[in-house]
């Protein structure tokens, strides 16, 4: 199953760093998968000599396999051949179980081993999820870590009965002892928050005892990467505090006008973000929301303060917290997210495979998904408020040439019926003649733009009545010391690379402003 290039790619540069013995151990059934999934296998152990392989049968999910250490109580498992996306997952779980360390900082790593109780976690994922691996590889590592943490990975197109019982309609879907616990992406920092009861009061009192920084970016996105790596650069104490490195970058699948680079994908590229600014001395901060912004007076110090307590202080601060996805904000959407609302085709397309199913949107990004999802659902519906699609040409001619696809236009989407566990159809408007009317389809894609993360700025910097920071052409806001940059802003065009020219304009704004002005007591004795 594996090309002769990534064998050699396996062989000489990773399985060579193996340095305790790996057991993969199969449980089997009749159909084609397993076979293929037993040929995956015997590849893998045959080469290194520190990995061996059998069948054992003794697991009722089939195929499964789990990654063990013989004489270790660990407890990794995949049900379903972990290629695609998952395939990193895989390798880096052979790499753990076989003794390479886990890479995270010190005290997480810490409280993972520490925490106190029995976790069975179960992730249903899709192989075509740009968000899955993240999961599946903390909790992977995570077992590796802490013997009372066990971790499955499900393929949901593998296993349809367990996907269809569960009513699961997105991915990841985390399940922790038995009982639905969570979804979307997380990592290990997040498990910890939610799981160590202690977390958020040790965050908070790490957060106080960081001295001031001349720039602190809040926002780890293209825009916030750009801005900490140019703050950096010019040598002044550098701080970012950020949910994510990356930020919604990471929830994009392909990028193909990111100048330097034909294609990447969206995890690719947020790494790449956290590998550069790694280069540079940068605090990085992640795991952290912000919550309140207070503008320093009179050249005083500024001050952020995050959601579970704890607050950092800076001269200058940049605010480029990115944007979210828009929702319809009608009855039944938060109702049945994730039960049948998606907002991403990529993740959550196989799931609906051989349904039909509605997209709300005619612009790129709808059209777009519309086009993905046709190829695995039974019949796609785009929904339109205005009288015409907004996409480009190209999509259009494309989406018009698919057999299984249909345009509804001047329709107001009303709300959202289910059956109080899942989605089972969708109201809207038809805005010409008033009338209601249904479309009976198990989900829907909402495709219809993109919303600032701003309403903790409110009442402190000028926004506009979008929730966009108001800025000028050198990035500043309305308060001396304060930057916006990214899609937060009201920077046109919401791209990456204009995001991240618009990071790198406030750093180099904010430095200019760091030596035109006279440091507060407070900030200078450091």
């Amino acid at each position: 199953m594996l090309d002769a290039t990534l064998k050699t790619q396996l062989q000489q540069q990773y399985l060579t760093k193996l340095t305790e013995p790996v057991e993969l151990v199969s449980s089997l059934d009749d159909r084609p998968k397993s076979r293929e999934m037993a040929e995956l296998l015997e590849e893998i152990a045959g080469l290194s000599d520190k990995i061996t392989y059998r069948r054992a049968d003794d697991d009722a999910r089939r195929p499964s396999f789990a990654v063990t250490r013989p004489g270790a109580d660990i407890s990794i498992r995949f049900a379903g051949i972990p290629m695609g996306h998952e395939f990193s997952s895989l390798v880096l779980a052979l790499l753990q179980v076989g003794g390479v360390p886990v890479k995270e900082d010190a005290e997480t790593l810490e409280a993972v081993e520490h925490l106190d109780g029995d976790y069975e976690f179960v992730t249903y994922m899709s192989l075509t999820c740009q968000n899955c691996p993240t999961v599946v590889q903390a909790l992977n590592a995570m077992a590796v870590l802490n013997p009372r943490i066990k971790h499955t990975a499900v393929e949901g197109s593998l296993f349809q009965d367990e996907i269809e019982e569960r009513r699961i309609l997105a991915v990841p879907t985390i399940y922790l002892n038995g009982e639905e616990w969570g979804s979307g992406r997380t990592d290990m920092k997040q498990f910890v928050e939610r799981l160590d009861h202690h977390a958020a009061a040790r965050t908070a009192e790490k957060l106080d005892e960081r001295e001031p920084y001349e720039v602190l970016v809040v926002g780890g996105g293209p825009a916030g990467a750009s801005a900490a790596i140019y703050a950096a650069r010019k040598g002044i104490r550098t701080g970012m505090a950020c949910e994510r490195i990356g930020g919604q970058v990471l929830d994009t699948l392909a990028i193909e006008n990111h100048i330097s680079q034909v294609y990447t994908e969206g995890p690719t590229l947020g790494a790449a973000y956290g590998a550069h600014m790694s280069a540079y001395d940068i605090d990085q901060i992640p795991g952290v929301r912000a919550s309140r912004l207070i503008p320093g007076e009179d050249g005083d110090l500024h001050t952020v303060e995050f959601e579970g307590g704890g607050r950092l202080r800076a001269r200058t601060v940049i605010l480029a917290t990115g944007a979210r996805w828009r929702t319809l904000g009608v009855p039944g959407e938060a109702d049945y997210r994730n039960k049948g609302v998606s907002f991403c085709p990529h993740c959550d397309g196989p799931l609906f495979k051989g349904k039909p199913i509605a997209v709300v949107g005619g612009g790129n990004s709808g059209v777009e998904a519309a086009i993905d999802l046709a190829g695995v659902t039974e019949h796609v519906t785009v929904v339109e408020f205005l009288d015409q699609l907004k996409a480009d040409d190209v999509l259009l001619r494309k989406l018009d040439s698919l057999p299984n696809t249909e345009v509804i236009t001047s329709a107001r989407t009303t709300e959202v019926d289910g059956d109080g566990k899942q989605m089972t159809g969708l109201q809207y408007e038809d805005r010409t003649t008033g009338e209601l009317r249904t479309l009976d389809v198990d989900g829907v894609f909402v495709q219809i733009g993109l919303l600032p993360n701003t309403d903790w700025l409110k009442g402190s910097v000028e926004l506009t009545p979008r929730g966009e920071i108001v800025i000028n052409q050198k990035g500043e806001t309305d308060i001396p010391g304060i930057y916006g940059a990214g899609d937060c802003t009201t920077v046109p065009f919401k791209q990456i690379v204009v995001a991240e020219g618009s990071g790198a304009t406030a750093a180099l704004s904010a430095f200019d402003h760091l030596i035109r002005t006279p440091a507060p007591v407070a900030a200078a004795a450091h």
